[in-house]
């Protein structure tokens, strides 16, 4: 009898640098894929009904992510759109950019969307807090791993 079990793990690597270009915060941090993510896999492996991912958001509220979540909880300005997608070996990674001005404050959770607004929400993280101030710009790379485990 053959058994497989498939798993999704999340990375998301945040760096915070101010206007000079110097890194001010790092973190290394995982993910909960959301019960919505895990449906929106299954319907792109059917068909093209649903968008695939396009941007990233960031948020202040730090409560503990679920697998109900349909979207970050406080969003910190707009939805940002990805700078990047790419497929390598079983992961997939996205990468966006908050520059100057966008998505600033005591930043705590973040999410990928396949929207600009509304959409689903693939994935969401919290994390200790990252103060961006108004000139910094952070960087998020997000990468998603399928494996046989």
């Amino acid at each position: 009898m053959l058994h497989e079990n498939a798993k999704l793990r999340g990375d998301v690597s945040i760096v915070l640098k101010d206007k000079s270009g110097n890194v001010k915060d790092e973190r290394n941090i995982t993910n909960l894929v959301v019960d919505v993510g895990l449906n929106l896999i299954l319907v792109r492996l059917k068909d093209t009904s649903k968008n695939v991912m396009s941007h990233m958001a960031v948020g202040t509220n730090a409560t503990t992510p679920v697998a109900g979540h349909t979207d970050l909880l406080s969003i910190a300005g707009v939805r940002e759109p990805l700078d990047s997608t790419t497929v390598t070996n079983n992961s997939i990674t996205y990468v966006s950019s908050f520059e100057a001005g966008e998505g600033t404050g005591a930043l705590v959770e973040a999410g990928i969307f396949n929207n600009s607004t509304g959409g689903d929400m693939l994935c969401r993280t919290t994390f200790p807090v990252v103060n961006k101030g108004a000139d910094d710009v952070m960087s998020i790379t997000w990468t998603i791993t399928l494996s046989a485990a």
